[in-house]
């Protein structure tokens, strides 16, 4: 069974400093000395923000991928490890049923073993749902207001348009003469496949008898 450290800065210049380095790591040993145990290696991230997923940083991917069944790994506090509760939960979740134990010192020790991990964890889920929650808000504000804007946001391209280079829909002048034409003809009570061939015909665009349909609101009755 191996002990491990981690530790974290996310500046260049705390990195070159080394203080906070230096705090970390006396504040992880002297609570592996505290418990009798032996550190085997520090992991320490230099300038890595602490948004990234444990998994993405350099150390990070190197301590998860070393861990063993039986395995203690300890850090000064939970921000040092983990920004997001549900990287948290789910590197948690993962090493508690691994049998690997977490310490966070500043939040009383082993959080996957002892009596605050029911509550550690059942937090970090409230929290990673409110992240969720969060995210989802923020996507659905930026997609109405790049709908607003008029940019693409995937998907079938509306006929009309062409993707511009900044993103926007740009009004296409074959695709908008084809769809004027389309209008004109079904106006006149012209059949749905006769104006599709019409207007591939007179405009070069290639037009369906389901896009004639959809731009003049049809039902399943016309042909």
């Amino acid at each position: 069974m191996a002990v491990y450290a981690y530790c974290r800065v996310s500046t260049g210049r705390q990195a070159e400093e080394g203080e906070s380095l230096d705090v970390q790591r006396r504040q992880v040993e002297g609570y592996a000395t505290m418990l009798g145990l032996q550190i085997d290696h520090v992991y320490v991230e230099r300038g890595v923000s602490g948004s990234k997923p444990l998994s993405e940083r350099p150390e990070g991917a190197r301590l998860l991928a070393v861990l063993r069944e039986g395995d203690t790994v300890i850090a000064p506090k939970l921000d040092r490890m983990f920004r997001s509760a549900s990287d948290a939960l789910a590197v948690g979740d993962d090493l508690k049923r691994r049998a690997i134990s977490l310490h966070f010192i500043d939040l009383g020790g082993d959080v996957t073993g002892n009596g605050i991990s029911k509550l550690v964890f059942t937090i970090l889920s409230a929290v990673a749902e409110a992240e969720r929650d969060r995210i989802r808000e923020r996507i659905r504000d930026v997609k109405t207001d790049q709908r607003q804007r008029q940019r693409f946001l995937g998907g079938a391209k509306p006929f009309g348009y062409r993707v511009g280079d900044d993103g926007e829909l740009v009004p296409d002048e074959r695709e908008q003469a084809a769809l004027a034409r389309i209008k004109e003809l079904r106006s006149a009570g012209v059949a749905l496949r006769r104006v599709a061939e019409t207007v591939t015909a007179e405009t070069g665009v290639s037009v369906s008898h389901m896009l004639v349909c959809r731009v003049s609101r049809c039902n399943h009755l016309d042909r």
